[in-house]
């Protein structure tokens, strides 16, 4: 290459950020602390979440949306907690729904990143490689990515009716058809902020993001999820999670 030959541009590389919304009470697990707030191995839910997030080399931010009367609170925990030097981390009040929260976590993102993960803070077990997994994926061009799990169960579509009652069932969904969906699912950063500015969802708002996205028209595509990133919401899946920590512990030595 002689000298006056303009060096080939270097491909900017794509930031990625991830959002955990944890402004919400988790009233299935009981009274108490604020569900994300649950200690699980005597470290709160939210602090697991957070670095699972963070344990992914291509995470550079982790912006955590609090509850609204809670950002300090929220902040000072995170500060406790030993996190990767190598990420940064913005704690936002939220707001009333789980897509206000979400909205509020997009709005703090700084120009540069690209590339969007929202995560459940009742997901603190996820493994990183399938946070990888997810992310190489919209890297490669996905508009939004879900992590998902075939179902185990089969699945009826029942007519619902008063608690207590029996449900008239209307239709057995082929099981192979269907998938579990878990997080933290991902995004092109400008698809998800043109769904949460263009698609109205009535009452309690959306709780998948990547349906939002759907309402959009653009694709989603399932990568594979991982029976460690089951929801912590009813006090069983706490028995659960707790065993699955204390056998990561044992296996790695700390």
């Amino acid at each position: 290459m002689s000298p006056m030959s303009p060096m080939p541009a270097e491909p900017s590389p794509s930031r990625t950020a991830a959002v955990i919304p944890a402004a919400g009470r988790g009233v299935r697990l009981g009274p108490g602390a604020p569900k994300a707030l649950r200690a699980l191995g005597g470290t709160p839910m939210l602090i697991h979440a957070v670095r699972a997030m963070a344990a992914s080399r291509a995470v550079s931010l982790v912006v955590v949306v609090a509850p609204p009367d809670g950002a300090p609170e929220v902040k000072n925990l995170i500060d406790g907690h030993a996190l990767p030097e190598r990420t940064d981390y913005v704690v936002v009040p939220g707001g009333a729904t789980r897509q206000e929260s979400v909205k509020l976590g997009l709005d703090a993102l700084p120009d540069d990143v690209t590339v969007v993960l929202v995560h459940d803070a009742a997901r603190p077990l996820v493994p990183v490689d399938t946070v990888d997994a997810v992310i190489e994926a919209v890297r490669d061009g996905a508009p939004a990515v879900v992590p998902a799990l075939p179902l185990a169960d089969t699945v009826k579509e029942v007519e619902p009716g008063v608690p207590g009652v029996p449900e008239p069932v209307l239709s057995t969904p082929v099981r192979a058809r269907l998938r579990a969906v878990q997080t933290p699912q991902g995004f092109d950063r400008s698809t998800l902020v043109e769904a949460h500015r263009s698609v109205a969802v009535d009452g309690e708002g959306a709780t998948d993001d990547a349906g939002m996205v759907e309402r959009l028209g653009s694709p989603v595509v399932v990568v594979p999820g991982h029976e460690e990133a089951f929801k912590v919401t009813r006090p069983l899946d706490l028995v659960l999670a707790e065993a699955v920590l204390a056998r990561r512990r044992a296996n790695d030595g700390f």
